[in-house]
C-alpha cells in the first residue's frame, strides 16, 4: 500500500498564509487607522492568531474524523445546548458576511465598468442608491442560493481564477510601490511626524481611547480562519514539531505582511487629501487605494495627467475584476458549505426536518433557502434603516463592517473559553501544543481578555457616541441567532420529554 505524502513545513506556512492573508484587509486598516494599524495588526497576531492557532490544531488533531466542524469541537468540551448555541451564532457571521459582500460585488461590478464605484449615483425604480444596492444585492443571494442548490460547482472553478487574481494585485502593490518611494526620493504621501503615528489614528472616528482599542478587533478578523487549518495535522510529517514550527512562522510572515501592506499604502496614498473625500466609504476604499496607486506611479513615472488617470483606472479595473471573481468563487461556497457542515455535524433531532434533507444535488436546499431570506431581512432591515435616519454610504459601510467583525470574531470567545474543559477529556491527543496547564490557562486568559475588549468596546462605541443604529446592528446577528438556537433546542428537550 503506498504511503500517503505527508505535508512538508514550507507547505503548511503556505497553506497557512493563502488562506489567512486578505488583501482587502489592509485598504481597510489604512482607511480606518492609518500607519496606526500596524501596531494593532502586531497584537492581534501575538495575543490572538499564534495561541489560538496552536488551540485549533489540538482540536483538530483530536476530532478529525468530526463532521461538524466547531460543533464537533465545542460538544467535546462543553454541554450540547452551549455548543449548538454557539456554533449558531457563528453561522451568524457567515449569514453577515453573505448580507455585506452581496452589496460589494456591485462597487467591483461598477469599478470594472467605469474604472470608479459609481453605485453612489445608481438608481432603479425611483429608489435611492442606497436601496437600489440593496434591492441588487437580494437578487444576487437569490441567484446564487438557486446556482449552488443546484450543484452549479463548475462557477467556483471559473472564480477559482479569482485567488490568484488577488495575489496579483499583492505583486503589484508592492513594484508599484517601491517604484514611487524612488521617484520621489524616499518621502512619502503620509508622512510619518511623530512615533506615535504607529499606535493612533488620523481618522475621526478613531480618537478616544475605548475607538483606538476597538480596532484590535479588525486585526482579529483579519486574522479569522485558522480554525480550517486545524484539521491538518494527521498530514503533517511529525506533526507535534512541524506544526507549533509553522504556525510560529505563519504568524511572523502574515503580521509582517499585513504591517508592510498597510506602510506601502502610506507610499503612495496621503490620507487627508485621498480617504477623508466624502465619496470614499470601507466599501470602495481597495478601488480608490488603487486607482490612486496607478495615478501616482503615472505621475512619478512622467506621464502626463490624463495618462497617469488612465493608469490608475487600468489599476482599479484590475482590482475589481480579481475581487469580483475572488467574492463570486467565495460566495458560491460559503453560501452551503459552513451550513451543511453544521447540519449535518449536529443532531438531526435539534433541527426541523425539513433543514435536514438534502436534495438530488446532495445540498440542504430548504436550509439554504431559510438563509437566503433572513440575509434578505437583514438586507433589506439596515438599508431602510441607513435611509430613514438620512445616513450615507459611508456610515451604511461602517455598520456592515463592525456587524461583520463582531459576528466573526464572537465564536472564538467559545472556542477558547471551551480549550480548558476539552484538555479535561480523556481522549486520543495526536499533536499536544501546551503542555503545561498553568501555562494553558494563563494563555487561554489573555486571549480571551483580547477577545473580550476587542469584542466590548466595539459593541460599547456606538453606544456611547448615542449611534443607535451602528449600535442595534451589531449586536442583532448574534443575539438573533443566539435567541433562534435556544428556541430550536427548546423545542426539542420539550419533544424528548
Amino acid at each position: 500500500m503506498e504511503q500517503k505524502k505527508k505535508l512538508s513545513l514550507g507547505a503548511l506556512v503556505l497553506m497557512i498564509f493563502t488562506t489567512i492573508f486578505g488583501f482587502g484587509n489592509t485598504p481597510t486598516a489604512f482607511a480606518q487607522m492609518g500607519y496606526g494599524a500596524i501596531f494593532w495588526y502586531l497584537v492581534g497576531a501575538v495575543l490572538f492568531f499564534l495561541p489560538s492557532g496552536l488551540m485549533f490544531a489540538e482540536y483538530g488533531a483530536s476530532l478529525k474524523e468530526s463532521k461538524g466542524g466547531i460543533y464537533s469541537w465545542l460538544d467535546a468540551s462543553i454541554s450540547e445546548r452551549w455548543s449548538f448555541i454557539a456554533t449558531f451564532i457563528w453561522l451568524s457571521s457567515w449569514i453577515i458576511w453573505q448580507v455585506m459582500i452581496a452589496q460589494k460585488v456591485w462597487i467591483t461590478l461598477a469599478t470594472i465598468i467605469s474604472g470608479h464605484d459609481t453605485t453612489g449615483s445608481w438608481h432603479l425604480f425611483g429608489l435611492n442608491s442606497t436601496l437600489t444596492i440593496a434591492l441588487l444585492a437580494i437578487l444576487w443571494i437569490i441567484g446564487i442560493t438557486w446556482a449552488a442548490s443546484r450543484g452549479m460547482e463548475f462557477i467556483a472553478r471559473v472564480a477559482s481564477t479569482g485567488g490568484i487574481a488577488v495575489m496579483a494585485l499583492n505583486v503589484i502593490l508592492v513594484l508599484a510601490s517601491l517604484i514611487i518611494l524612488i521617484a520621489n526620493h524616499f518621502t512619502l504621501a503620509q508622512p510619518i511626524n511623530h512615533l506615535s503615528d504607529f499606535a493612533t489614528s488620523p481618522s475621526p472616528q478613531f480618537q478616544t481611547p475605548i475607538a483606538m482599542i476597538s480596532f484590535v478587533i479588525y486585526a482579529i478578523f483579519a486574522y479569522g480562519g485558522l480554525e480550517s487549518i486545524g484539521g491538518v495535522t494527521d498530514s503533517l510529517d511529525q506533526p507535534e514539531k512541524t506544526f507549533p514550527r509553522g504556525i510560529l512562522i505563519g504568524t511572523l510572515v502574515i503580521g509582517v505582511g499585513y504591517s508592510l501592506t498597510i506602510f506601502l499604502w502610506g507610499i503612495s496614498t496621503n490620507w487627508a487629501m485621498v480617504i477623508a473625500h466624502g465619496s470614499v466609504n470601507l466599501g470602495n476604499i481597495t478601488y480608490v487605494l488603487m486607482e490612486n496607486l496607478g495615478n501616482v506611479l503615472g505621475l512619478s513615472l512622467g506621464l502626463s495627467v490624463p495618462a497617469a488617470h488612465v493608469l490608475g483606472e487600468i489599476f482599479s479595473r484590475f482590482a475589481g475584476i480579481s475581487m469580483f471573481l475572488a467574492y463570486l468563487g467565495s460566495f458560491f461556497v460559503l453560501i452551503y458549505s459552513p451550513l451543511k457542515s453544521f447540519i449535518l455535524g449536529s443532531p438531526k433531532e435539534l433541527w426541523p426536518k425539513k433543514m435536514t434533507k438534502l436534495n438530488k444535488h446532495n445540498m440542504p436546499e430548504f436550509a439554504m433557502w431559510m438563509q437566503a431570506a433572513a440575509v434578505c431581512l437583514f438586507i433589506a432591515g439596515i438599508s431602510l434603516a441607513a435611509v430613514l435616519t438620512h445616513k450615507d454610504a459611508k456610515f451604511f459601510y461602517n455598520v456592515l463592517t463592525s456587524m461583520s467583525n463582531v459576528s466573526t470574531t464572537l465564536p472564538y470567545l467559545f472556542l477558547v473559553g471551551a480549550f480548558p474543559y476539552f484538555k479535561r477529556e480523556q481522549r486520543e491527543r495526536p499533536f499536544v501544543a501546551y503542555h503545561s496547564k498553568r501555562w494553558m490557562l494563563f494563555v487561554v486568559t489573555i486571549v480571551m481578555i483580547t477577545l473580550s475588549v476587542g469584542i466590548g468596546f466595539t459593541i460599547l462605541q456606538p453606544f456611547l457616541d448615542k449611534d443607535w443604529v451602528t449600535a442595534i446592528a451589531t449586536v442583532a446577528g448574534p443575539l438573533v441567532f443566539g435567541s433562534i438556537a435556544w428556541i430550536f433546542y427548546a423545542n426539542r428537550e420539550q419533544n424528548v420529554d
